[in-house]
C-alpha cells in the first residue's frame, strides 16, 4: 500500500484530525517579533509548526511564497521541510505539470531532491503530463479538480459536449491514472454543496480541501463530506486563519500561544465527525 497515504491516515485516526496547516508565509505579514531573526520566515515557520504539531496531521508549503524570494526563499523552504514532524504529511503546493520530459524533472525535484510526501499538479495538459508524477507510487499526487476560487467557473465548471462538466471528466481520469493508492484531488471548501457527490463518485481518492477560513469555506461540511468510509482520506487545509492570528505579540511565546488556540479550536470542531 501507499506509504504516504498510510502515514497520514494513521495520523488522522490517532489524532482525530484532518487539519493541514498551510505555510503560505509572507514576509510582509509575519509579526514584527520575528523581524530581528537572521532568517525571519524560517523562524516564523518553525514557531507555527511548534504551535500546531499536536493538532495538525499535514503541512502544505505553498512554493510560490518561497520561490518569489529566490535562493534565500528556497533555503527557507528546504529548512522548513526539514523542521516538519516526521509523522506529518508534507505537501508541496506547486501546481506543476508540463510535457512529459519536463514533468519528469518536476517530479524528481519535489519527490527525490526535496523528498516531499505529496505534490499538487494541474491536469490541463493531459495524461502524459501527469504520468511522471503518478510513477511515484509511494507518494500522493493531488490533481486540481474543482478549486475554491471564483474563476473555477471559467473552465472547471463548463459543460462538455459529452454532457459532463469538465471537473467531472478530470475526476474520472484521475481515478484511472492513479496507481497503488497515490491519486488525490483538490476540491475547494467553497464547493461543499458538491463534495458529497464527488466523494460518492470517487470513494478511493484522497481529497485535499483548501478554502476554509479566509476564503469562506465551511470547516464542518468539508470535514464531514470529504472523508471516506473509514473517516480518513481527506485533509482540510487552513493557512491564513491559523498562521496570522489577530493581535500584537511582544514575544514569540505569545504568538505561539495564539496560534495553538486557533489550531486547537479547528481540531476540536473536526473531532465531531469521528
Amino acid at each position: 500500500m501507499n506509504a504516504a497515504r498510510n502515514k497520514v491516515n494513521e495520523q488522522i485516526t490517532a489524532k482525530k484530525s484532518l487539519l493541514c496547516v498551510g505555510l503560505d508565509s509572507d514576509f510582509s505579514k509575519i509579526p514584527p517579533v520575528f523581524r530581528k531573526a537572521e532568517r525571519p520566515v524560517l523562524e516564523f515557520n518553525r514557531s507555527v509548526i511548534r504551535a500546531t504539531r499536536e493538532h495538525a496531521v499535514a503541512y502544505k508549503i505553498n512554493t510560490a511564497f518561497y520561490e518569489s524570494r529566490g535562493i534565500d526563499g528556497l533555503r527557507d523552504m528546504q529548512d522548513t521541510l526539514e523542521s516538519l514532524p516526521c509523522e506529518s504529511l508534507s505537501i508541496a503546493d506547486a501546481k506543476r505539470a508540463d510535457i512529459g520530459n519536463t514533468s519528469r524533472m518536476y517530479a524528481e525535484a519535489f519527490f527525490d531532491h526535496w523528498n516531499f510526501d505529496a505534490l499538487t499538479v494541474a491536469p490541463y495538459m493531459g495524461e502524459d503530463s501527469l504520468e511522471p508524477f503518478f510513477a511515484y507510487d509511494q507518494k500522493l499526487v493531488f490533481v486540481l479538480c474543482l478549486t475554491s476560487n471564483p474563476g473555477s467557473a471559467d473552465f472547471e465548471e463548463q459543460r462538455l459536449a459529452s454532457g459532463s462538466l469538465l471537473y467531472e471528466s478530470v475526476l474520472g481520469k484521475v481515478r484511472r491514472w492513479g496507481r497503488n493508492g497515490n491519486a488525490g484531488i483538490v476540491v475547494g471548501a467553497t464547493k461543499s454543496d458538491l463534495l458529497a457527490d464527488i466523494r460518492k463518485a470517487a470513494p478511493e481518492l484522497f481529497m485535499l480541501i483548501p478554502g476554509v477560513g479566509a476564503q469562506g469555506g465551511s470547516l464542518q461540511e468539508s470535514a464531514a463530506l470529504g472523508v471516506d468510509g473509514h473517516r480518513q482520506g481527506a485533509l482540510v487545509n487552513v493557512s491564513r486563519g491559523i498562521i496570522y492570528p489577530q493581535g500584537e505579540f511582544v514575544s514569540i511565546d505569545a504568538f505561539e500561544a495564539a496560534v495553538e488556540v486557533k489550531a486547537g479550536e479547528l481540531h476540536h470542531e473536526m473531532q465531531s465527525i469521528f
